[in-house]
């Protein structure tokens, strides 16, 4: 169990705020903490950390307490029981995947450190350089080393965000699996609404330091009702008239398509707009892509 009631205060480009959030965390959950950025997802989770100290409050596991301001108790990361994970991997350059894993274990866990590498498809290439490795596996080093210590706690700065769509699903379903198999408590920061769904058991959404709203991302997400409509978010490509209408050529997530648009629509409108498009969705076709990942 991880109960934490922590204020902080926070200086951004957009001003002052005030962090001041309470949560009761159960084990072996899959937690995101989801909001816009400037909303102190990361800056909690730096503190679950050990990384930033909070002004004032406590974090207790287990009833144990990592931080109590009244107490004058703040255990450094190293004391802490956790793995962290960034998203720009910081691994060791100069050493191997294996080195890389094993810097981060207790002595006499080389077992565990084999178990590690295979557990997370690493083991043809632990006598390889970060330099020679893609991103994806460049992340699973990352992720090995996290678990390396047998972490109470795995906290997740948006890991997955840098990689493309096909690889991000399938280390999402890697990192479920993870998540399982070692009972992990794991914490997670993401934009990604479908990464939510897919990984987490509950959110946290933050808005302005404060928890906005919390629970199943289906209660979190899905509460209002259907209105009937898609409403998509665009970038405009192209804008060329075909003799009384207009076609606009826009990009929505990495798809490129074209839709007819009237004069009164496009007036005003510039190649680099970001535009809302709105439909109806009663009756879609749907088609299955094949399996991700």
């Amino acid at each position: 169990m991880l109960e934490l009631d922590l204020q902080k205060q926070l200086n951004s480009a957009s001003g002052t705020v005030q962090l001041d959030v309470q949560i009761r965390i159960e084990a072996q959950a899959f937690i995101t903490l989801f909001g816009p950025s400037g909303a102190g997802k990361t800056t909690l989770l730096r503190m679950l950390a050990g990384l930033t100290k909070p002004d004032h409050g406590q974090l207790l596991i287990d009833g144990v307490p990592w931080f109590d301001s009244a107490k004058k108790i703040d255990l450094p990361p190293q004391q802490r029981s956790i793995g962290l994970v960034f998203q720009d991997y910081a691994l060791f350059p100069n050493m191997s995947v294996h080195a890389n894993v094993a810097y981060a274990a207790h002595k006499g866990q080389a077992d565990w450190i084999k178990r590690l590498l295979s557990m997370t498809g690493l083991t043809q290439l632990q006598d390889r350089l970060p330099a020679t490795l893609s991103g994806g596996q460049k992340q699973r080093v990352a992720l090995a080393r996290a678990l390396a210590r047998k972490p109470r706690l795995l906290l997740l700065d948006e890991p997955l965000s840098a990689l493309d769509g096909q690889l991000r699903a399938q280390l999402q379903d890697e990192l479920l699996e993870l998540h399982q198999e070692c009972g992990l408590t794991t914490v997670l920061v993401s934009h990604d609404i479908g990464e939510v769904f897919k990984l987490s058991s509950q959110v946290h959404q933050l808005e302005q330091g404060k928890i906005f709203r919390s629970g199943t991302p289906s209660e979190v997400f899905l509460q209002q009702r259907l209105s009937g409509k898609l409403n998509l978010n665009a970038q405009v490509l192209a804008i060329r008239k075909e003799e009384v209408i207009y076609v606009l050529s826009i990009l929505i997530a990495q798809d490129i398509i074209e839709i007819i648009a009237t004069a009164d629509e496009v007036a005003g409108l510039k190649v680099g707009d970001q535009i809302s498009i709105s439909t109806k969705a009663f009756s879609p076709l749907i088609f299955r892509n094949g399996r991700s990942g």
